[in-house]
């Protein structure tokens, strides 16, 4: 039986003869690869929107009380944090400030609730939006004249700052309060799109929007569609505040920017690229790797053979990755993971390696991983149909999973309708691409 998942076929063996002619085929596939390196490219002088406002625009702001929806990720050209260039501005009035999951300054662990008392002596009131109240009030509100919004994404569906975004836009629509988004370049592009549109039936505050996983915008172009497609109840008076040198075909490493991590588990742009596929194994009971310094990059459990997953990944030549076999011990890691999965237990698995990143399709990877862990241990793999449904973002995965009446067709289906996505983003886009392509 084969499924074709974003230009990949995934195969199903009912027996599996796993030969052992080629022990070493990753070191044979990375080898291959080598010859494949993306071609350099020029680094680009980027400016946030920040930048753009605050070295260019500052005087729109004379007069006005702000609310600040931000955290750490969010730093200006010299590296300072937005709310110390808005606090130094005497005509401005930085009346409060918003965090999102992780807490305003990225200390929280995934799902840890923050809440900010008066410890903050040197800033206005800070309040989270990553707990019981995740929409600004009304009394939150008072008297604010204008909502910023200013947050490094990293261009995943689940990934829950875009939710609170969207949550904050509906709360500044119904108050009245225009809304600017400072925005800042997907650090994975904005040419890539991967996976199936979010069935509406499955919506969560990991999955908030009928977008495929990997969405291919920016927070301000999301916006703008946002509001466009009318996907929040009230539409509030919106402006995006573009990047300025950044074009839709670049990564975040061929700008100048400065890399700050946009929540503990994402410490670099490899694994940012590598989340969008190896964040559904968070609806499984095989570990996604927290618990390590390399979390979605070291997969496994404790009764996985990783010798055997890594060659039979590795048979299947997917493109642009090798898969090593490792050992390792997921742990308790302060400001990283609190609880992970397998705690303090030895775990076998594969590490992920990309070696083409331009080929890479992590949706792909993640769903033949999953695949191929059930095929070799049918009898221990779980998948946990609430959350995977969640995270794939409509019910056909997890149903053929389970073994039920779901066929490849009807998984072709769900991911079919993306070509129609990337035409419909158009009127969005707030940036060009060098790619002839596109």
């Amino acid at each position: 039986m084969k499924i074709s998942i974003t230009g990949f076929t995934l195969v199903f063996c009912t027996s599996l003869l796993l030969a052992q002619q080629h022990p070493s085929i990753h070191q044979e596939q990375a080898q291959q690869f080598k010859k494949q390196l993306t071609a350099p490219t020029e680094i680009a002088t980027v400016f946030n929107g920040i930048d753009v406002l605050l070295d260019q625009q500052a005087s729109r702001l004379n007069g006005k009380n702000i609310a600040l929806v931000t955290n750490h990720s969010s730093i200006d050209k010299q590296g300072r944090p937005n709310y110390e260039r808005l606090l130094e501005l005497e005509q401005v009035n930085l009346q409060v400030i918003f965090s999102p999951e992780h807490g305003l300054f990225g200390e929280a662990t995934a799902g840890e609730k923050v809440k900010y008392g008066k410890e903050l002596k040197e800033l206005p009131e800070v309040i989270s939006l990553y707990g019981k109240i995740r929409k600004p009030t009304a009394e939150m509100l008072a008297g604010v004249d204008l909502l910023l919004y200013d947050i490094q994404d990293v261009g995943a569906r689940f990934y829950t700052y875009i939710s609170t975004m969207g949550l904050v836009m509906e709360a500044a629509a119904e108050l009245g309060i225009p809304i600017w988004i400072l925005d800042r370049p997907n650090p994975i592009r904005g040419d890539r799109v991967e996976g199936p549109l979010l069935d509406l039936s499955q919506r969560s505050f990991v999955g908030y929007y009928p977008v495929p996983i990997r969405y291919g915008l920016t927070a301000g172009e999301l916006a703008r569609m946002i509001i466009g497609e009318k996907w929040i109840d009230a539409l509030p008076e919106l402006e995006v505040i573009p990047v300025q040198g950044w074009t839709r075909d670049r990564w975040f490493d061929e700008t100048d920017l400065t890399w700050i991590n946009p929540s503990p588990n994402i410490p670099d742009l490899e694994t940012a690229l590598i989340y969008p596929g190896m964040c559904l194994l968070e609806g499984t009971n095989v570990s996604e790797g927290r618990g390590t310094y390399q979390p979605f990059k070291r997969i496994g459990a404790p009764w996985i053979d990783g010798r055997q997953l890594a060659q039979f990944l590795n048979k299947q030549r997917l493109p642009g990755v090798v898969f090593k076999p490792v050992e390792f011990t997921p742990v308790s890691i302060p400001g990283m993971s609190g609880k992970p999965k397998y705690q303090d237990v030895l775990c076998n698995g594969i590490e992920i390696v990309v070696t083409d990143r331009t080929n890479f399709n992590s949706v792909a990877t993640g769903v033949h991983l999953l695949t191929a862990i059930q095929a070799l241990h049918p009898d221990d793999f779980e998948v946990r149909t609430k959350s995977v449904n969640r995270l794939w973002g409509n019910i056909y995965l997890d149903r053929y999973f389970s073994m039920r009446k779901t066929t490849s067709a009807e998984i072709h289906e769900s991911i079919s309708n993306i070509n129609d996505y990337e035409l419909h983003t158009k009127k969005y886009r707030l940036y060009s691409s060098n790619n002839p392509n596109e």
